[in-house]
């Protein structure tokens, strides 16, 4: 059986989803964060931030904790569950857990990214067990060890030098010629200088060997294709992120990669439902990035459940049949043909209940009805009933005459 009716369910307790949840919960929303980790999704599990403005320094931890009690201030309520599938083709959303279905007016999704898994023999058995995908998660279990880092962006060089704190020697197996490196100039110069990083240049990992436990590596020379084989105890990956997008294929418009594409008040291809965060389809994957995102979901998610409240009040509910008439700013004549539907149906003896629409604000309902105004349809009217269309009236032609 369903959960009692939220106005607003949020999947994913990261920066984005947190922001959404503290505008939702502003917004006196009846609002539900669904977090299947820690809330603070990725950023929980980052060892120093520097780059969020007004904390000169802060631990994922600290300052996700910050925008989770913010968010719980605001009443948002918070469930640790993973989402297994939802349907989002009716008016009210569905969302599916293990134990519970959840209903809700409005839904952000806020589920970032995963690591990538390259599938190398070894990995997905080893996982665990001397295969991690998170330094300041495992680093420590490496004390006194050798590690091998596979990649060789921002991620990968900063994290390796976190995890050498732990571990007695980090190789970093590069893909590139010797010296060339994918992270930023100041990250390199810091990694080249450390006295426990190595790199192994124009390779690749072609195995990860061991029973239990990560015994050691076999390296491919990409130029010679020689195999070497190379001792360690452990084996971090840092090769990019996937979206993660597994529980709503099929219910939206995905990117051949997975990535969520959103129009600027972050709205993906269904009505009522948002994507903010790293599961966007995006330049720049930021805590401050994700914060704006979930801002501007939630005010969206606002104005969408508002215009479907009061479409269903006044137009579905209506005992009148009704003329929804849009019109847009932008043309001067627009609210004067409005004046003149309005003018015949008070002549008619308000035979219908007149809504007049300002097409720039309620883009939802426009798209409803298939409806745009351009330089040649500068306004349009449409004839309702219970919210179904009958018709479209001419707006060329006399009015009263067709009402």
């Amino acid at each position: 059986m369903a959960e009692e009716l939220y106005d607003l369910i949020i999947i994913g307790g990261g920066p984005a989803g947190l922001s959404a949840g503290i505008y939702g919960g502003r917004a006196r929303l009846k609002t539900l964060i669904i977090e299947k980790g820690s809330l603070g999704g990725r950023a929980f599990t980052t060892r120093e931030i520097v780059n969020y403005p007004g904390y000169k320094a802060s631990s994922g931890p600290d300052l996700t904790n910050d925008m989770a009690e913010h968010a719980k201030s605001f009443g948002v309520e918070v469930k640790k569950e993973e989402v297994k599938s939802v349907d989002f083709s009716g008016d009210i959303k569905i969302v599916k857990t293990k134990k519970h279905e959840y209903q809700a007016k409005a839904i952000i999704i806020a589920t970032g990214t995963e690591a990538r898994v390259l599938g190398i023999p070894g990995e997905r058995e080893l996982t665990g067990m001397g295969v991690a995908y998170c330094a300041t998660c495992d680093a420590e279990f490496f004390q006194d060890q050798e590690v091998v880092v596979v990649g060789s962006g921002d991620q990968a060089i900063e994290e390796g030098m976190y995890i050498a704190k732990f571990a007695s020697k980090i190789t970093v197996v590069v893909l590139h010629d010797e010296g060339v490196l994918d992270c930023n100039k100041q990250a390199a110069e810091k990694a080249f200088a450390h006295p426990k990083m190595n790199f192994i240049w124009n390779s690749v990992l072609s195995e990860i060997v061991g029973e239990d436990e990560v015994e050691g590596v076999k390296i491919k020379n990409l130029k010679t294709g020689e195999i070497t084989d190379y001792p360690c105890q452990g084996v971090f990956f840092f090769v990019g992120m996937v979206p993660g997008t597994e529980c709503v294929k099929g219910q939206m418009e995905l990117d051949q990669r997975g990535w969520i594409h959103t129009n600027d008040r972050m709205e993906t291809s269904v009505d009522g439902v948002f994507a903010v965060g790293d599961v966007r389809d995006k330049y720049l994957r930021q805590v401050s990035t994700a914060i704006g995102d979930g801002a501007t979901a939630a005010t969206a998610a606002e104005s969408y459940i508002e215009e479907q409240e009061d479409f269903r009040r006044n137009v579905v509910e209506s005992e009148k049949p009704v003329l929804l008439g849009f019109w847009s700013p932008e043309f001067g004549d627009s609210l004067d043909k409005m004046g003149k539907v309005d003018e015949a149906n008070r002549e008619n003896g308000d035979k219908y209940k007149f809504i007049e629409v300002d097409i720039t604000r309620k883009k939802g309902l426009a798209k409803k009805y298939n409806v745009s105004v351009g330089a040649d349809k500068t306004a349009c009217v449409l004839e309702l009933n219970k919210g179904e269309l009958v018709r479209e009236l001419s707006l060329d032609q006399d009015l009263r005459g067709q009402m």
